[in-house]
């Protein structure tokens, strides 16, 4: 009896385990479907993001699929950085510590400034660059199709 007792709470977090592990399954599931449509995308526990063309949609992620999606084109953008705790950040000198990443777009009008979070600086990183040169190459081109 003392023996089973002891295995309960044990018997607990397993089954609070394969509950977690079976939710970020169905996440993730949800994310292919949305994603499959994106020239480039990105999934992780805060956000989801995807660009097709010109276009950058994100929101965030959950079992039935993204919510709370919000839509812009590269054409509103005037700047993009990355921010690690709320302050920009220079790539060629990185923070050592930090807890908060965030990709930033600045609007050309006085639309507030659109924050996608991020867990890892380097895939932020990467997609500051690729943005930024997407932003740049339409503005050369004149290029303003959605």
């Amino acid at each position: 009896m003392e023996r089973g007792l002891l295995w309960l709470p044990l018997l607990g977090v397993f089954t609070g385990l394969a509950y977690a592990g079976w939710n970020e399954y169905q996440r993730l599931e949800a994310y292919k479907l949305w994603a499959k449509d994106f020239l480039r995308s990105k999934f992780d526990i805060y956000a989801i993001l995807g660009q097709r063309d010109r276009t950058i949609v994100w929101g965030k992620p959950s079992r039935n699929g993204p919510i709370d999606l919000q839509t812009f084109c590269l054409d509103q953008v005037q700047s993009i950085q990355v921010l690690a705790d709320e302050q920009p950040i220079d790539p060629e000198h990185l923070p050592r510590r930090y807890r908060r990443i965030a990709l930033e777009f600045t609007f050309a009008d006085a639309s507030p400034a659109a924050r996608v979070p991020f867990t890892e600086l380097d895939l932020a990183l990467r997609w500051c660059q690729a943005l930024r040169t997407s932003l740049t190459e339409g503005c050369d081109r004149g290029d303003s199709t959605p």
